[in-house]
């Protein structure tokens, strides 16, 4: 949990701010209503992770405190209720992250969706590339100020090297003129590898061209700033366009997900599986694989209705997605759940499952007032000789054997060899 920093002094804003992060269990809010508040709770909390600071206090009439809180090294959204151009320079040139002016509702929700972004940008590695050791420094300092990950090259071809010792960089930042290879060369060599969805690069320049931005948007670039910039535009234009990105990262996850659990769906299962199997192969490693079905299930959409038989599937795969979230785990249909355990011998596979199996079965569901256990029957396999299909009727078999014993059990290769 998060601890966000409020200095308010108005009680209205204070109410506002209180009920949109009480709404997020994710933040813990701590509220000072003046300075010296504010250094008090500073002084008693060292986890501080940003804050929203007001810029008029009755004991700091003049920005102090924002000064203060910066001094901190606390990311800080300043509120104000006055803007103009001199402020906004002002701000910027503090450190800020950014400002919000008190103008309504809307505004507050501007200020937490702030919050998220620098929650977000702690995952987000950057590359700038720059072979002016100012302009770099100045890129760079921005781009921490809202807590990116950032890395830098000196130009096209060290950016090449960083890269490949980076293949988790999603964003790139260029400028033009470079030794060796400039900005628009990088751009249009990379954007053979990389798809836009994959990484945003942004191409900057204080080249006069006119034609310039056109030239390296049509070459790959998502976007081009012309130096100088303010950092208002500089950040607003990196958060447009990884916003963008996300969009499509969830668009393209939720075309692999099952529609009412959002647990994967059993094509995507079988197209990651098999990737599995291969390495699984190559490498000699074990590969488990189970087949989990609920016991009973039919019984619960025969008595209280489909809508009712959903929310259970839901509350099931919920559960099991929590307990096997470190796995490949899919809804393959109706009541049936596939799981693939690269690294799992058939007995530490079947004992884990096992465990699940008795974890599940201890969760309450609530089904039209009536209390319901749910139990499984599983089929855990590790033979891979006939690919990741015979490996599913394997398991398959092994789970029907399950159920006819009684059900509510896991039964493995051993049990299958027995039979």
């Amino acid at each position: 949990m998060k601890k966000i920093l409020v200095v308010e002094d108005s009680e209205m804003v204070i109410k506002v701010l209180r009920h949109l992060l009480g709404q997020l269990p994710q933040y813990q809010s701590i509220f000072a209503a003046s300075m010296a508040q504010a250094v008090a709770l500073i002084a008693q909390h060292s986890d501080i992770f940003a804050a929203l600071v007001d810029i008029n206090l009755p004991d700091a009439p003049n920005g102090e405190v924002v000064d203060y809180v910066l001094s901190k090294n606390i990311p800080s959204i300043v509120l104000t209720g006055n803007y103009d151009e001199e402020h906004r320079e002002q701000l910027f040139n503090k450190g800020i992250v950014d400002y919000v002016t008190k103008e309504g509702r809307f505004a507050y929700n501007q200020a937490i969706s702030m919050i998220q972004r620098l929650e977000k940008n702690q995952q987000i590695k950057v590359l700038v590339v720059d072979d002016s050791d100012v302009s770099l420094k100045h890129m760079c300092d921005l781009l921490k100020r809202h807590l990116f990950q950032v890395t830098a090259a000196v130009d096209g071809v060290d950016a090449i090297k960083v890269l490949l010792e980076n293949p988790d960089v999603k964003l790139l930042i260029a400028d033009y003129n470079m030794p060796r290879m400039d900005g628009f060369e990088l751009v249009k060599n990379l954007r053979y590898k990389y798809e836009k969805n994959n990484l945003i690069m942004i191409g900057v320049s204080g080249d006069s061209n006119e034609a310039l931005s056109a030239k390296f948007i049509k070459n790959g670039a998502n976007d081009f700033l012309r130096k100088p910039f303010h950092p208002e535009e500089f950040y607003c234009r990196i958060i447009h366009n990884l916003e963008y990105l996300e969009i499509s990262e969830k668009t393209a996850d939720s075309i692999e997900r099952d529609f009412l659990t959002n647990l994967y769906h059993r094509q995507y299962f079988f197209k990651t599986a098999r990737d599995s199997y291969t390495n699984a192969q190559e490498k000699s490693i074990p590969l488990a694989l189970a087949v989990i079905n609920i016991d009973g299930f039919r019984q619960i959409n025969d008595k209280f209705g489909y809508d009712w038989g959903d929310f259970a599937l839901k509350h099931i795969a919920n559960n099991l997605h929590n307990m096997l979230e470190r796995f490949l785990l899919c809804r393959a249909d109706s009541d049936n759940f596939f799981v693939l355990m690269p690294g799992l011998d058939n007995q530490k596979a079947e004992a884990f499952i096992s465990s699940v199996r008795q974890l599940l079965s201890a969760e309450e569901c609530i089904i039209d007032g009536e209390v319901h256990n749910f139990y499984i029957s599983a089929g855990v396999t590790n033979k891979i000789t006939s690919g990741i299909d015979g490996q599913v009727r394997h398991a398959t078999i092994l789970m029907y054997l399950a159920k006819d014993t009684g059900g509510n059990m896991v039964l493995g290769d051993e049990d299958e060899d027995e039979s």
